[in-house]
């Protein structure tokens, strides 16, 4: 097997003068993956190089394609094998991580080759609403069953653990009892699109200035 050891800390070092190159990971829909693409157009500190996704029918492939950013399809096998993801990352010279509506968990290997530089979205306020199944509207329906006043987004680091990572932001919206399960989605998603990116570009500088 080819020694990655090389790739261990390549992601944690960014050039205040380059522009960071970010790998987006989806599996479905990709409203998310759309919106960072658009909110970094023409920046000069993100580049959206690449869409990974383990899906081959996952929307959000169709949608970075439109807007020209590079694609590549990674299935279970190929996901965990570091003799295929390692090298397609480093193709693309990928020096930072988001998941955008990722289901599978990300292995550990890559998580060491990426120390501090993947980050997750979850809908919810974690440590709330977290783990194994629970993703998309699951976590709005648990959210509607348990009667929350409120509920929220959360970026976080990624660890082996699902949603255990540290916190890096959270953000809340009021919900009444009236609210639907749709209802709870359509608000936690709007917060998605006004956060999210403003998040990944903050992550991002503060990891070029120190």
């Amino acid at each position: 097997m080819a020694d990655w050891s090389f790739l261990r800390n390549f992601a944690a070092k960014t050039d205040k003068m380059n522009k960071t190159n970010i790998a987006i990971f989806v599996s479905g829909s990709g409203t998310n993956c759309e919106n960072l693409i658009k909110y970094f157009k023409g920046s000069e500190r993100v580049n959206c190089a690449l869409v990974v996704s383990n899906k081959a029918d996952a929307y959000a492939l169709v949608r970075a394609e439109r807007l020209g950013v590079p694609t590549a399809v990674t299935p279970k096998a190929d996901l965990n094998d570091p003799d295929v993801m390692l090298p397609l990352l480093k193709r693309y010279d990928i020096g930072f991580i988001v998941l955008a509506g990722f289901l599978p968990l990300v292995p550990t290997f890559l998580i060491e080759a990426f120390p501090r530089a993947i980050i997750n979205i979850h809908p919810a306020l974690l440590p709330k609403y977290g783990g194994k199944g629970m993703w998309g509207h699951h976590v709005h329906e648990a959210v509607k069953a348990a009667g929350e006043t409120e509920t929220g987004m959360t970026v976080h680091w990624v660890t082996p653990v699902c949603d255990s990572g540290e916190i890096i932001a959270q953000f809340r919206t009021a919900l009444s009892p009236d609210d639907t399960v749709d209802d709870i989605a359509r608000k936690e998603h709007q917060l998605e699109m006004e956060h999210f990116p403003k998040v990944v570009e903050e992550v991002i500088k503060s990891a070029a200035e120190n």
